[in-house]
């Protein structure tokens, strides 16, 4: 088996078109037709249904198909190793984030770096708490950037970066809205605009008004943190968000309040997969994200 012969399988596999993945490929429709019957002569079994001009998989092709496409991605990333490892300065970063890391803290440090490392690409990949542990648990990626950090899971590293508030935005009409500071309780009689159940965010939030005695009652959910404070500004409920994603600017016709009790906080960090390797280029990036925040802190304090 030749990993010529494995490319031009998934080649005609995703489009079930020996032409046009031979026109993909830039190559013969005979090399392809060839090498395709060369692999199920070698194999013993036919791979695919020939319907005129169109293929379709057997269902022993589709079994083939996921085993090859793992296959490709592991020789993809050995490649990829390889040429990091001779310059990691001009490599790839995978890092994954949450929507609530999106607009400050990720752009930020990302800038930060490239001014050291201008050749580096990136490719962010955005999703949802549990998604970004599953996908760095599985290798899809490698790194990612969430809070708070999982606790207790047997299969990541976790290294905290900072730790964050949580407060109260409000809408600028809310009759609490003049305070210095509030204390959840005297949220409870509001609705709430949250995260839907399963995010992490709520739970914090929820959390938080049960420890003041009452279950908030939800008006909207919003999927993502821009969702949720342009539903604040519209006046259709309250909510606790990270105090870092209003570093930039706060929603108009909202006002921001510290919540003073109970003090509600989540940890802000990196994960990686416990056991597997980063990249040259990411080992690099990791270690520049944890000094980075470092001189942060330092700053600050």
């Amino acid at each position: 088996m030749e990993l010529r012969q494995i490319i031009y399988f998934i080649e005609v596999a995703k489009r079930e078109h020996v032409t046009d993945a031979a026109n993909a490929l830039h190559v013969a429709q005979s090399a392809i037709s060839r090498q395709i019957f060369n692999l199920e002569a070698e194999l013993g079994v036919d791979l695919f249904i020939r319907e005129g001009r169109n293929v379709r998989l057997t269902p022993i092709g589709r079994i083939f198909l996921d085993h090859m496409e793992e296959a490709i991605q592991v020789i993809n990333h050995a490649k990829q190793v390889v040429e990091e490892y001779t310059d990691p300065q001009r490599g790839t970063v995978r890092v994954g984030f949450p929507s609530s890391l999106a607009s400050y803290i990720l752009p930020n440090a990302i800038s930060a770096f490239r001014e050291e490392y201008p050749d580096v690409n990136f490719n962010l990949n955005q999703g949802s708490y549990h998604d970004l542990i599953d996908s760095v648990v599985r290798g899809d990626i490698n790194l990612a950037v969430l809070g708070p950090i999982p606790q207790n899971k047997r299969k990541l590293t976790t290294k905290i970066l900072f730790t964050e508030r949580l407060i109260a935005l409000l809408p600028s009409s809310h009759p609490l809205a003049r305070r210095r500071s509030l204390t959840v309780g005297q949220l409870q009689n509001d609705a709430f605009v949250m995260f839907p159940k399963g995010y992490v965010l709520r739970d914090l939030a929820v959390d938080a008004c049960a420890q003041q005695g009452f279950q908030p009652t939800v008006s909207f959910e919003g999927r993502d943190i821009d969702s949720i404070k342009g539903l604040v500004s519209a006046g259709l409920g309250v909510s606790l968000v990270p105090e870092i994603t209003l570093f930039d600017s706060i929603p108009r016709t909202t006002v921001r309040i510290p919540i003073v009790d109970p003090e509600v906080t989540r940890t802000v960090g990196v994960i990686k997969a416990k056991g597997r390797d980063l990249l040259p280029t990411e080992e690099v990036f990791y270690d520049f994200l944890v000094q980075f925040f470092r001189r942060l802190e330092d700053f600050q304090n």
